[in-house]
């Protein structure tokens, strides 16, 4: 009989470290890993819980058997992300142009100064999503807090320093820069919900990805289908803004804000990309773009064409070949 509090054997063995963050307004716990269990109650955006163990049972789903157990029951893994919480030192020596760092808590929330209301809350920023850092002030604690500038617009808004970790410039060197250009692709398969990136004829990446939903509603003007052929990476960016912009604190609005490792293929807003708000790779789950999940996401941004600088906030030219069918 599975616990539905602590893993038998493991009470001293496992990390609480390791934490799931609901990526959703809200998922069930269940009595069992198994979706027609019983529903203990509901978790809602941004909970955390200590993930004690991964199971995949045979009762699925097929699409994606994980399950977590966490205090209490167990969790699908679809809607979980899962995170650590690490502090970092505060860094006062930032370059002119910016510099790239990442969340490295469950989240952490911004603030805006405004002259006439004083701080207000904007984004929530998530573990994994990039951002650039152009200053260091006091923040409305009194302790050091980074000045952030969105791509989109150039809003100028302040999370807690510690909350960020510099990206150093070795971290973003590029994978396999002799191979000639002719010799690298990307495949996407649709229908297996695969991405793999290929030197030649040899396989250096193969990944499970989340490709567009089929839907008769389309977003800003495009399918929400991931369109099919062969096209070329055009422009990368290691931080994007994807959403209208709005300067908004709600949880339920399209700002997806710091979406890591960008690399768009296609005219219009179709792109390569690391993913935080789902877990649920091998499933069409998004917009028209391929989700990935971060750290691959990574691995291909430094791996394909054109190579981008540390210090670029976008990168264009005739990149990688990537093919979907």
């Amino acid at each position: 009989m599975l616990s539905p509090y602590f893993p038998e054997d493991q009470d001293d063995d496992f990390d609480l470290r390791i934490l799931g963050r609901v990526a959703n307004s809200q998922i069930s716990l269940y009595s069992l890993p198994r979706d027609d269990a019983r529903i203990i109650k509901q978790l809602y955006r941004d909970e955390l819980v200590n993930i004690y163990a991964e199971l995949t049972p045979p009762t699925g789903p097929a699409w994606n058997p994980l399950w977590y157990r966490v205090w209490g029951g167990f969790i699908h893994s679809a809607n979980v992300q899962k995170v650590e919480i690490r502090h970092n030192p505060v860094i006062s020596e930032i370059r002119e142009e910016g510099q790239l760092a990442e969340v490295t808590v469950p989240y952490t929330q911004t603030m805006r100064f405004t002259r006439y209301e004083g701080w207000l809350p904007l984004y929530r920023l998530y573990y994994q999503t990039t951002h650039w850092v152009t200053g260091l002030d006091e923040g409305p604690d009194g302790g050091p807090w980074y000045e952030l500038t969105d791509e989109l617009g150039g809003t100028k808004y302040h999370v807690p320093a510690q909350h960020l970790r510099f990206i150093p410039d070795e971290e973003l060197a590029p994978i396999s820069p002799d191979v000639p250009f002719e010799d690298k692709r990307v495949e996407v398969d649709l229908k297996q919900q695969t991405l793999t990136a290929y030197e030649r004829d040899e396989i250096v990446l193969f990944t499970k990805i989340s490709s567009g939903v089929k839907s008769a509603i389309v977003t800003n003007g495009l399918p929400t289908e991931t369109p099919t052929g062969k096209f070329n990476i055009y422009s990368k960016m290691p931080s994007k803004h994807m959403g209208e912009g709005r300067l908004t604190d709600n949880l339920e609005d399209y700002e997806l804000v710091g979406v890591p490792w960008t690399a768009f293929f296609f005219q219009g807003g179709y792109a390569l990309h690391g993913t935080y708000w789902h877990n649920n790779f091998g499933v069409p789950m998004s917009r028209g773009c391929v989700n990935m999940r971060v750290e691959d996401a990574k691995w291909l941004f430094r791996w394909t064409l054109p190579v981008t600088e540390p210090d670029t906030v976008e990168k264009t030219g005739f990149g990688t070949q990537v093919v979907i069918y």
